[in-house]
């Protein structure tokens, strides 16, 4: 069992990450003061007596209901205490009454069986009848039950508990049988027999009811009378039993059942009844080797058993020598220990030195059997059991046999327990070793003269942490002596803890801020708080509570940067926290731990700067090229960040970083990089942690400024940065890990050209310009995207000195990254990374009207910048991975942003009318699309640059329109996400000229998509629109314009194509078009009409195919010619290649037919459409084709022709 098990809030777990950051867990307190709902349970249970039970799903629902009440008082079951007497009376009048069908008894015992379950039957019993004429009537109903029947087990269980409780009664049960023969003269069976067979009868079941009987057996057998006639013969059924049954899963059951029961008897029973049975009940258990089993609860239940064996072999007497602590005032250990002053322990010696004089005398009246010796080896070896509740139960049972033994003896069990901590043992060794010391130390059973020996043992504990392959073991071990630690805090007395103080301080608060584990913190942190508050002696104990408390823990985070850093403020603290991070925590298993431990040595330099510079530092470099992959990576981190750390304290003392950092150690620090790269350490598997490690040791010691000027470590750092950009995609595999290694090494490039390759502050040295750049743009164009995207981001990352002369080539070579072609056309990623370095060389050079186009953004440039950003807005790219040309457009539009804001702020006449007209209305396209988040991008970035006023972007069109559209207030109210709220204000957008045909572009793809509501929303808000301008001609004929030309811009483009012939079929069904039915000419209706022929000429998309029949049944409501044409697509479609477009076309003809009457004559309609849902359109093509032909003539429309192509007849 875990230490933080013991707290309700320990249910919140924490969410591992691979950073190593955790969310801030909030645990709520259980605020319940009552019983609320018993009106409502109340009407519940009065209601089940009308309940008709044959109604599964009316049965179901009150029982659901019940349930969800019930379980809100899991964790305070005294709360149902005063209601449980009248729902009880309530449930027992439904099983008592004769009318009362079987089911609805069932269901009675069912709500018993759930107010059980949370009360718990030991408290809930007490509270049922159990007078002499409540005996038969249970034993009645008991006998009745089928003990296979699966769905009634709730009522077995109760009444088998109801049972032990009725048959307590105090006479004996003969009195019961009166004249046991019949009238045919046969005997009955006694009731005392009746009710042992029911025991024995369902201690062999597989459900809840084995546990019932096991309770009754208790119950039932130990009572006197019983005890006197039928325990051996009982007990030798049970032996018997658990001796023959076989490994199967039922005589698992049986196993179980007979181990509950003895148990419960050893339990409830008087010891003198069962000593003389216990050396045979120890035997038959050694010969079926329960500990060998590989069922956990049948190896709890006997190490349960073994306990109670123990117990019954010693006498029920309370061990006199055993440890008792004097006055446990939390009030007066809190005001002794703030005045400095020792509390009195005058009467716990008293009562010590009086056990001493008594121990003599007090042994030699013991008579320990010698089954103790096999007793005691057993619970022992159930500490090392690899289930936490055996070694739990293990380690009670160890606890209660002690209790009852000599001193020596005693203590020689407290030695056993203390072999657990060998480190030969395993994990689970240790785990039940804590959990024994803990109940040993909170029973009084170790003495103060022990302590010595247990308290190292513990504090190893504490940090307990072994690996197993690619995790480790013992969060449970360091959880389980944090509980020693809470249970020694309750059991001494503060002077006999005096001397470890420190020790267990110190540990405490070590393991509270630096576990990786948070149940592991937490119990840290809550046995901390009890020795502040039992021992009264722990250094600045109410400080350090305040700041590391319970929920305060429970940030990893939070503790290794911020918790830490308050604590070691404390002089007690500074060493034993700043040692346990140098000697544990930095080559820890976890990649997330060991950087957090370096950024935690950064933060604690300050603290022992001459430590860190002299000792830690000296410890680590040795280790730093050392054949352990997690040491080597702990070590560079740790050293940059100590490095680093002592720079700024050199700044702020105004000395040279050379007064912490001698010439020694800054050769091994330069020496680092070359043993790794000696050693091939760069390469395999590695590689991937020490790259980015080394990288960020280059950043730390560059911003130290480093005296390694023109020294040759340089150009080898540098070769490593860019080895590392160029071979990105060998060392990660998650596009998490690829940003987090690029950022690293770019990082560490920023780093380095800012502080070696500058002349002077501002000048590059050009050579290395010239190389370096020279290098990475023709590194552009290499066939591996992640080698594209980190040199991409490396030139966007380059200091302004470096770009100087470079622009020109810098923005040229990162603009051929954006150009999508047939080899790189999935090159998404590389695309987004160039238009991010893009908008990042922007910022970085700065804007000048008139200055050199290879220095800053100026007049010759600033419209290719804008034209390169425009295009990557068209990127519609996709792959396996889905819409993969999404990244782009969201690169482009934060590009878009941030260009135009640095122009506004320092040229705003670099703007030009056409650039902002187009950067709007793709923004507004974006911003109607389907995809959430990159729509909400869109919309964020549009409401952005219209409401910026600092000063005001110029050139936006309709700007009052859109102000009025789009108030201020909704720039942060506003849901883009939310289809409901993101498509009615941009569909207003329609009635802008300079933004109809972008909004209709992106709206199309919205209404004819997939996602049900945004396809609602989108649709609904354009017919609203739509209805707007319904009676408008011109508006109208607007309207149509630009969707035929969105048609035509996007012929044979499945993206846009497919979604507007759904988007028409919608329209047209809507009656959108009405307006145009009375014009005898039908433009709008012949130009759909062809483009939807060109559309789907040859194609083999069934989704395009079944969208154009919906276009074609809607077109038919114009009149005139157009009909005779559309009818003539039909009827070809009917004779289509794929049966299901041939079955489509035919239902949705006689649809059509349906919903318009007038498109053929009354007297062939019903021929028709009998032909049209009569015929078989699967069968094969000549078949369909006659009856395709047969239609044609019926309704006088020119039958296809068949073109003959390399002799195969085609339609």
């Amino acid at each position: 069992m875990a230490f933080s098990e013991s707290r309700p809030e320990a249910a919140e777990m924490e969410q591992d990450e691979g950073a190593g950051g955790e969310p801030d867990v909030i645990a709520k307190a259980n605020s319940l003061q009552a019983f609320t709902e018993s009106e409502e349970a109340r009407s519940l249970l009065a209601a089940l007596t009308t309940t008709v039970t044959t109604d599964q799903a009316a049965v179901e629902i009150r029982k659901q209901k019940f349930i969800v009440i019930m379980d809100k008082y899991q964790e305070q079951p005294h709360l149902l205490d005063p209601h449980l007497e009248w729902m009880l009376n309530m449930l027992l009048d439904i099983i008592r009454n004769e009318h009362s069908s079987s089911s609805l008894v069932h269901l009675a015992f069912t709500f018993l069986y759930l107010i059980t379950k949370v009360r718990g039957y030991k408290y809930f019993l007490r509270l049922f009848p159990h007078e002499v004429v409540d005996l038969q009537p249970v034993l009645n109903l008991l006998t009745q039950q089928d003990p296979k029947d699966c769905d009634t087990w709730e009522t077995r269980y109760i009444l088998l508990l109801w049972l032990s409780m009725t048959c307590l009664l105090p006479f004996d049960m003969a009195r019961l049988d009166g004249n046991i023969c019949t009238a045919q003269g046969q005997s009955k069976t006694p009731t005392m027999d009746q009710i042992l067979n029911i025991a024995k009868s369902y201690l062999t079941v597989s459900d809840k009811a084995r546990d019932a009987a096991a309770v009754l057996v208790s119950k039932f057998v130990t009572r006197p009378d019983v005890k006197e006639k039928r325990l051996p013969d009982f007990l030798d059924w049970i032996l018997t039993s658990l001796s023959k049954a076989d490994q199967t899963m039922e005589g698992m059951v049986v196993i179980d059942g007979m181990l509950q029961a003895l148990a419960q008897l050893f339990k409830h029973g008087k010891r003198d009844d069962f000593l003389p049975y216990a050396p045979m009940v120890l035997k038959c258990l050694d010969e079926r080797n329960i500990p060998e089993c590989n069922h956990t609860i049948l190896r709890k239940l006997g190490i349960k058993l073994i306990q109670r064996l123990g117990l019954t072999f010693l006498k029920p007497k309370i061990a006199k020598w055993r440890y008792q602590r004097g006055s446990r005032s939390l009030a007066l250990n809190l005001q002794m220990a703030g005045q400095n002053q020792p509390i009195n322990n005058i009467s716990s010696q008293g009562m010590a030195s009086k056990a001493d004089d008594d121990n003599d005398d007090d042994d030699d009246d013991y008579d320990i059997s010698g089954e103790i010796e096999n007793v005691i080896e057993q619970l022992l070896f159930g500490l090392k059991d690899k289930d936490t509740i055996v070694r739990w139960s293990a380690a009670k049972g160890v606890g209660r046999v002690t209790g009852r033994l000599p001193k020596e003896l005693a203590d020689d069990v407290v030695g056993s327990v203390l072999e657990c901590f060998s480190f030969q043992e395993t994990d689970t060794a240790w785990h039940g070793g804590c959990l024994a010391l803990a109940e040993l130390g909170r029973r009084g059973l170790l003495l103060p003269s022990r302590l010595p020996d247990v308290v190292p043992v513990i504090l190893k504990a504490l940090t307990f942490d072994e690996k197993r392959g690619a995790c480790s073991v013992g969060a449970n071990v360091r959880d389980a002596a944090c509980y020693v630690c809470w249970a020694f805090a309750r059991a001494y007395d503060p002077q006999e803890m005096k001397p470890f103080v420190n020790q267990l301080a110190s540990s405490l608060v070590i393991t509270a801020v630096f576990d990786r584990n948070v149940n592991c913190r937490r119990a840290a942190s809550a046995a901390f708080q009890e020795n502040v508050g039992r021992q009264g002696t722990f250094p600045h104990g109410i400080e350090i509570l305040t700041a590391a408390d319970y929920f305060a823990v429970g940030n990893r985070k939070k503790c290794f940067l911020n918790i830490s850093l308050y604590i070691v403020g404390f002089p007690e603290y500074t060493q034993p926290l700043i040692d346990h991070l140098i000697h544990k925590k930095f080559n820890h298993w976890d990649c997330a731990i060991r950087e957090l431990t370096a950024k935690t040595l950064h933060n604690l330099t300050p603290c022992s700067p001459e430590y860190m510079a002299n000792i830690a530092l000296t410890q680590l470099l040795p280790i730093a090229t050392g054949i352990d992959l997690n040491t080597r990576h702990g070590a560079v981190l740790a050293c940059a960040e100590i490095v680093n750390a002592l720079f700024k304290i050199a700044i702020e003392n105004n000395r040279p970083v050379t007064d912490y950092i001698n010439e020694n150690t800054l050769e091994s620090l330069k020496n680092i990089h070359r043993k790794l790269y000696n050693c091939q350490l760069y390469r395999g598997f590695g590689g991937a942690f020490m790259r980015p490690a080394v990288c960020c040791f280059i950043e730390k010691m560059s911003q130290s400024k480093m005296p390694l000027k023109n020294d040759s470590i340089i150009d080898e750092w540098q070769w490593l940065i860019d080895d590392s950009l160029k071979s990105i995609h060998h060392f990660t595999s998650t596009a998490k890990q690829k940003t987090k290694f690029q950022e690293t090494v770019i990082s560490a490039l920023t780093a380095l050209c800012n502080e070696y390759y500058q002349i002077v502050p501002g000048r590059a040295n050009p050579e290395i310009q010239n190389i370096l750049v020279d290098k990475y743009v023709s590194e552009l164009q290499r066939p591996e995207e992640m080698t594209r995207c980190g040199f991409s981001l490396a030139l966007g990352a380059l200091p302004k000195f470096m770009l100087n002369g470079k622009l020109h080539q810098v923005l040229e070579g990162l603009q051929r990254v954006t150009w999508v072609t047939v080899k790189d056309c999935t090159f998404a990623e590389a695309r987004r990374d160039a238009l991010k370095a893009i908008a990042q060389v922007c910022k970085t050079v700065g804007v000048n009207e008139e200055g050199p186009c290879d220095e800053v953004v100026c007049q010759s440039n600033v419209n290719q910048i804008y034209n390169t950003l425009l295009d990557c807005m068209n990127d519609y790219t996709t792959d396996s991975r889905g819409d993969i040309g999404a990244w782009v457009r969201e690169a482009a539009m934060t590009g878009l942003m941030e260009l135009t804001i640095l122009l506004v702020q320092t040229h705003h006449q670099l703007i030009t009318p056409e650039n902002c007209r187009q950067m709007m209305c793709y923004l507004a396209q974006l911003s109607a699309e389907k995809i959430d988040r990159f729509r909400a991008h869109a919309g964020s970035v549009f409401l952005q640059i219209l409401h910026f006023d600092n000063p005001a972007v110029p050139h936006i069109p309709h700007r009052e329109e859109l102000e009025s559209i789009f108030p201020r207030s909704e720039l942060e109210t506003l849901n883009w996400s939310a289809p409901s709220q993101a498509f009615p204000p941009i569909t207003k957008l329609l009635g802008l000229p300079a933004y109809q045909y972008r909004v209709l572009l992106g709206l199309t793809v919205s209404v004819g998509g997939l996602t049900e509501s945004t396809v609602r929303y989108s649709a609904q808000s354009l017919f609203d629109y739509l209805k707007t301008i319904r009676n408008d001609l011109e508006a109208m004929n607007k309207f149509c314009r630009t969707l035929i030309q969105i048609f035509k811009d996007n012929l044979l483009n499945d993206r846009v194509s497919i979604p507007l012939l759904k988007m028409l079929d919608q329209m047209l069904a809507n009656g959108c078009f009405d307006i145009f039915t009375a014009d005898e000419s039908h433009y709008y209706a012949k130009e759909l009409l062809s483009l939807c022929k060109v559309e789907i000429n040859k194609s083999k998309d069934v989704q395009k195919l079944r969208a154009s029949i919906s276009v074609f049944c809607g077109l038919i409501q114009f009149q005139g010619d157009i009909r005779k044409n559309i009818l003539f697509q039909l009827l070809f479609l009917l004779c289509y290649p794929f049966p299901i477009i041939r079955k489509t076309t035919a239902s949705q003809m006689y649809e059509m037919l349906l919903t318009y009457d007038d498109i053929i004559d009354a007297e062939i309609l019903d021929e028709v459409m009998a032909s049209l849902s009569d015929n078989n359109w699967d069968a094969d093509l000549p078949t369909v084709r006659a009856q395709r032909n047969h239609l044609c003539d019926l309704m006088g429309v020119p039958k296809p022709v068949i073109v003959t192509k390399q002799q195969q007849g085609v339609l």
